[in-house]
């Protein structure tokens, strides 16, 4: 039987983007290393979910779009590594940002972006928009 082994990367997140950029690299590298076939990211590896005790304005600055250097960096890593990757971010959208995760075969290619769906804002429980789809996919698998 075929199986696929997967690394769920529990990192600390470090000060900035440039810091978050190089450790992930080396995680993926190590997760390599160790026979994944898939790395998946902490929740809002980009800024490593700094959103507590701050202004509001401040962390929505630190939104990148999901074409930006440093998730197509992982998608160069995942073809590199001949490895799946799933990088986090906080994602910048239309009217706010969003906690995504971007999903690269072991080919490179974008395969789908994920954004997570919020029950719950602060103390003041409220349904957000709910989806009626969601994607399935298959990402090949080592032969």
């Amino acid at each position: 039987m075929n199986m696929l082994k997967i690394a769920l990367l529990q990192m600390t997140p470090c000060k900035s983007l440039k810091e978050n950029l190089e450790k992930g690299i080396m995680c993926c590298k190590q997760a390599k290393e160790k026979g994944a076939d898939i790395a998946l990211f902490p929740e809002m590896w980009s800024n490593g979910y700094n959103i507590y005790n701050r202004p509001v304005e401040e962390w929505k600055k630190e939104a990148i779009s999901i074409d930006s250097d440093f998730i197509n960096t992982f998608g160069t890593l995942a073809k590199q590594l001949h490895m799946a990757i799933g990088i986090t971010l906080l994602e910048k959208y239309q009217k706010a940002p969003r906690n995504s995760l971007a999903l690269f075969d072991r080919y490179g290619e974008l395969k789908l972006v994920y954004a997570k769906v919020h029950t719950c804002f602060g103390s003041t429980p409220k349904l957000s928009r709910e989806r009626s789809t969601w994607k399935c996919l298959s990402i090949s698998k080592k032969i």
